[in-house]
């Protein structure tokens, strides 16, 4: 327990790290970024609040049900901007709304708040990755990125961290109910410690992002 416990902390550097440099960085960023790190602000808040319940043996749960919803308007802000020359910013921002309906109902009529909401992680997850993948497709385009080749840069980046880190988690995402209640405490532990690998990857591919953005 001690162990997991150690590597919960150690996974969170990361994420104190580049939400405190989002933040020192903030009035130089351009449009896109500044949005970001709004996600990061809010991420970075919840992941504290949730830490210091873990230290205190509570309950923290009903902190991932408000991060999904919390996390992924702010990624859906962010992806409706990025995405704008390239699909209709509408389109992103009305599957923002209506996965904020399903979290909703899947908080208060099938898993609830004190348990692992394993239905909206899974369906965020599959969305993400669309988004990012579209991105991608965005990237390979010369006449989207012609005159924003830094700030595609450092997109690129971002986009990157965000689908590495869906993508390998969308089993645990699946079976996060099951992992939980019927996984061996050691079985459990390597999970999580997966799980953890692919935050920090996640997280230092953000900081990369925020470091190469356009220097103006």
């Amino acid at each position: 327990m001690r162990i997991s416990m150690l590597i919960s902390v150690l996974s969170h550097i990361p994420i104190y790290a580049t939400t405190g440099y989002s933040l020192f960085l903030y009035k130089r960023l351009p449009k896109e970024l500044k949005i970001f790190s709004w996600f990061l602000l809010v991420t970075g808040l919840i992941q504290l609040l949730s830490l210091i319940l873990a230290l205190q043996s509570i309950n923290n749960m009903p902190l991932l049900h408000l991060y999904v919803a919390l996390g992924f308007s702010f990624l859906c802000w962010f992806y409706a901007t990025v995405l704008r020359q390239f699909i209709d910013r509408r389109i992103v921002l009305v599957s923002g709304l209506l996965f904020l309906l399903f979290t909703l109902v899947n908080s208060i009529f099938f898993q609830d708040i004190f348990t692992f909401n394993s239905n909206a992680l899974t369906i965020e997850s599959i969305l993400i990755i669309i988004l990012s993948l579209s991105t991608f497709m965005l990237f390979l385009n010369n006449a989207m990125t012609e005159g924003r080749r830094e700030l595609s840069t450092s997109l690129n980046w971002i986009n990157s961290g965000l689908f590495i880190y869906y993508v390998s988690n969308l089993l645990i995402y699946y079976f996060g109910s099951v992992i939980t209640r019927s996984f061996s405490q050691s079985l459990n532990l390597y999970t999580w410690v997966f799980h953890s690998f692919f935050s920090v990857v996640m997280y230092l591919c953000f900081f990369i992002g925020l470091w190469k953005r356009p220097k103006t």
